[in-house]
């Protein structure tokens, strides 16, 4: 039961960065716009996290330090300060868009108007962050995003053309009404929402937490392979469902509301419940992971103390982060900003900042004074070396296409 409970910390990073708020309508956006020509893009950055989240909780059970540290031993403090900005800015509004995600997945279940919902929703994240141990809230937060697997369900339910959804995913193409550049957009999108940085150091913090060793470089990686490419399947079906009610009708997902729709078509009244479950859970991960993540790379960059092992007397300055962060969130949203607009806009800046993160991790993780006899194979270098080309390139192209497609629309 430990060693299956162990896998919770990968299956939580994975619901909350392939599956927050953003992603969840970002996939669905591609389905019915795209139908699954884009489930490629999905399998590369399923691959891509789990090397990079590999090798990020290699370094962690080895030198037992986080990936902040690191990178201000790395790339000094100016370089690491720019990194420290950016992934904070981003990390920043990936929270803001979960709370708000919160708020939209209870307005769905109750009727109630979001912004109320808001401070409600920003206040249980705080309690929980505040008055919860780390392996409850990783344990039943994990176990909860599970219920998502009722879309994979919904898809069979459906009765699709499985040739046609096939055809589309291994044969893809970019549809006749839509054009390269919204196309690539999309890719860009999709790769950075599943490599977004936070994950890596919601990750590796998170390893620190449960006092990761050497011996638990195997328990890091069945976390790994377990977790994301479980959170890839979902964001697969997640596309194809809205590809199967939503392509054949032109209609474009806009909304939270309209993610569900395929679910409740197909299970019905408990269905939608079950969805809806999961989606809270999914935005409520994802908040918790922003909200911690926020609090672990300024403490690490700072050399304060942090981490949820230590009474917040003891990490002061690492909790006031997180409630100071979790109220600019609550400002943001009360404006009547979308949600889900600012999520889809994190995941494009994502791509943006990824390189200033990989390449210290992929650097330490070939260093032998750190990491003594686990550092990287030869089959490993060569497959992060090719991603580094990959984030490189997504990196440079992402603010170019942003402009270029108004930001997708």
């Amino acid at each position: 039961m430990k060693r299956l409970l162990g896998v919770a910390l990968g299956v939580l990073t994975a619901i909350g960065g392939f599956l927050d708020i953003g992603d969840l309508v970002t996939n669905a956006v591609v389905g019915s716009r795209f139908g699954l020509n884009l489930a490629w893009v999905v399998v590369v950055g399923v691959i891509g996290i789990c090397l990079f989240a590999q090798m990020s909780g290699r370094v962690a059970a080895v030198s037992e330090r986080a990936t902040f540290e690191i990178i201000r031993e790395r790339l000094g403090p100016r370089t690491a300060g720019a990194n420290l900005v950016a992934s904070f800015l981003i990390n920043l509004l990936t929270l803001t868009a979960e709370v708000g995600g919160i708020a939209l997945a209870l307005q769905l279940a109750s009727s109630v108007e979001p912004r109320l919902w808001i401070p409600v929703a920003a206040l249980a994240v705080w309690l929980v962050i505040w008055r919860t141990k780390f392996s409850v809230l990783e344990n039943v937060t994990g176990l909860l995003g599970l219920t998502l697997v009722v879309f994979a369900v919904a898809l069979f339910l459906l009765g699709p053309d499985w040739s046609e959804l096939a055809d589309q995913a291994l044969s893809p193409t970019v549809p006749g009404d839509e054009g390269p550049a919204l196309y690539w957009y999309y890719a860009i999108a999709l790769f950075g929402a599943a490599m977004t940085p936070y994950e890596v150091f919601f990750f590796s913090s998170g390893a620190r937490e449960e006092r990761w060793t050497v011996k638990d470089v195997a328990q890091s990686r069945v976390n790994v392979f377990v977790g994301f490419p479980f959170g890839g399947v979902l964001s697969i079906a997640i596309a194809a469902c809205a590809a199967v009610v939503f392509l054949p009708r032109s209609v474009e997902v806009s909304s939270l509301s309209q993610i569900v729709l395929p679910v409740a078509l197909a299970g019905g009244k408990l269905a939608l419940a079950v969805v809806l479950v999961g989606i809270v859970a999914a935005t409520f991960g994802a908040a918790l992971e922003t909200g911690l993540s926020s609090g672990y790379t300024l403490a690490q960059f700072f050399g304060w103390s942090w981490g949820k092992y230590r009474r917040p007397s003891h990490a002061a300055r690492f909790h006031l982060t997180m409630i100071i962060a979790l109220l600019v969130a609550v400002l943001v949203l009360m404006t009547s900003v979308d949600p889900i607009r600012v999520t889809e806009f994190s995941v494009v800046f994502s791509a943006v900042a990824l390189p200033l993160t990989y390449l210290p991790i992929l650097l330490v993780a070939n260093d032998p004074e750190y990491m003594g006899k686990h550092v990287n194979g030869r089959a490993t270098n060569a497959l992060a070396l090719v991603y580094l080309v990959i984030i490189l390139v997504a990196s440079l192209a992402a603010i170019p296409l942003l402009i270029a497609t108004g930001g997708g629309s």
